[in-house]
């Protein structure tokens, strides 16, 4: 086994994440500022209703609660997740006509393919071109080239060995006597590598598609986990889940809008083994959609990106409770993520 699967690096890699994470944020409030001079809107309408806002300004649910959590994280509106007000600072520098707009700052990025792209994500909700490549493949069509989806196994492994780390520290006392954990769309099987490297009495069971699984084995391999990790080549919406003590949905969920989140948490539920634990590791957003502002920014990239956006506990929650499970409380872990844990049937 890989002897760096069960240390712990000295420094939060936080800062050094954000430069990526936060990649997209400048461009959706530019998008806001000078396509559909929110600001100004939001001036002659306050406290007004974030459906009223998608409705006036012919834009969808989805990016509209990104746009928003956006600016509020940032100080220029103000208000519960359901009413929009300005603050003070946007009013005096969002606003056209205001002597200290700074509208014209934003102007150079104004026509760029970013912010064009934001504009089409919030009239459409769907998903932007990867990156603003030239093909036009959204995420999860460029997942189905082998060798982009290598790239990007290989971009969320390198972060994923730090998150891995954490979150098998912080699950400790959750496990219990559970052995079996199904890691479910779970990429490169790095958080599966290091849970089992920790904790000795699991076993665990990465879902994947192809053609992400064939790199799947390979990392497994690599780590010499291959009689403690299993492969199971599956599409998590289409096919089954196996029965398992522990599911984990470690980064999946942010990829998806809210319907399929539900589809994949009821999968969940079936498959969970009685009093077995759910756990959903993310980053999540508070749940008065003020921030934290990194997880914000984050967000802001996987709307322009893919279907989906990060959430909040209270959100996932609802939904968990519906199908009958006990919500647990969040765990903060490093570099603005964490995980939201439930039980089957028991007590959280």
């Amino acid at each position: 086994m890989s002897a760096f699967l069960n240390q712990f690096p000295a420094t939060d890699p936080g800062g050094i994440l954000d430069l990526r994470d936060r990649q997209f944020a400048a461009e959706l409030i530019a998008t806001a500022l000078l396509h559909l001079d929110l600001f100004t809107w939001l001036e002659a309408n306050p406290g007004v209703t974030s459906a009223a806002i998608a409705e006036h300004f012919g834009i969808k649910e989805r990016p509209t609660d990104v746009m928003l959590t956006l600016c509020r994280a940032y100080g220029f509106v103000a208000g519960d997740p359901n009413r929009v007000s300005l603050t003070p600072m946007g009013r005096e520098h969002l606003v056209k006509g205001s002597p200290w707009f700074l509208g014209p700052y934003f102007v150079p990025v104004r026509d760029t393919p970013v912010v064009r792209g934001f504009l089409d994500v919030l009239r459409t909700g769907k998903p932007g071109n990867w990156q603003a490549k030239s093909d036009g493949k959204g995420w999860h069509e460029s997942m189905l080239d082998p060798e982009f989806a290598r790239e990007f196994t290989e971009l969320m492994n390198s972060r994923g060995l730090v998150f891995g780390q954490a979150l098998a520290r912080e699950l400790t006392p959750l496990l219990g006597p559970r052995r079996t954990l199904l890691d479910v769309g779970g990429g490169s099987g790095i958080y599966s590598s290091t849970l089992v490297a920790h904790h000795p009495q699991l076993r665990a069971s990465v879902l994947e598609q192809s053609p992400v699984d064939v790199i799947t084995r390979s990392e497994i391999a690599r780590h010499g986990l291959e009689e403690k990790v299993e492969v199971i080549t599956a599409d998590m919406f289409a096919n089954d889940w196996p029965q398992s003590e522990i599911i984990l949905l470690s980064n999946v969920l942010h990829d998806w809008d809210f319907p399929e989140v539900r589809l994949l948490l009821e999968r969940a539920a079936k498959a969970l083994a009685p009093d077995g634990l759910l756990v959903i590791h993310d980053a999540f957003i508070r749940d008065d959609k003020s921030g934290p502002v990194a997880v914000a920014e984050y967000s802001a990239l996987l709307m322009n990106i893919t279907q989906g956006k990060c959430y909040t506990p209270m959100e996932l929650g609802g939904v968990l409770t519906d199908l009958g499970f006990r919500v647990g409380l969040f765990h903060d872990t490093v570099a603005h993520r964490g995980f939201l844990h439930a039980m089957k049937g028991g007590s959280p």
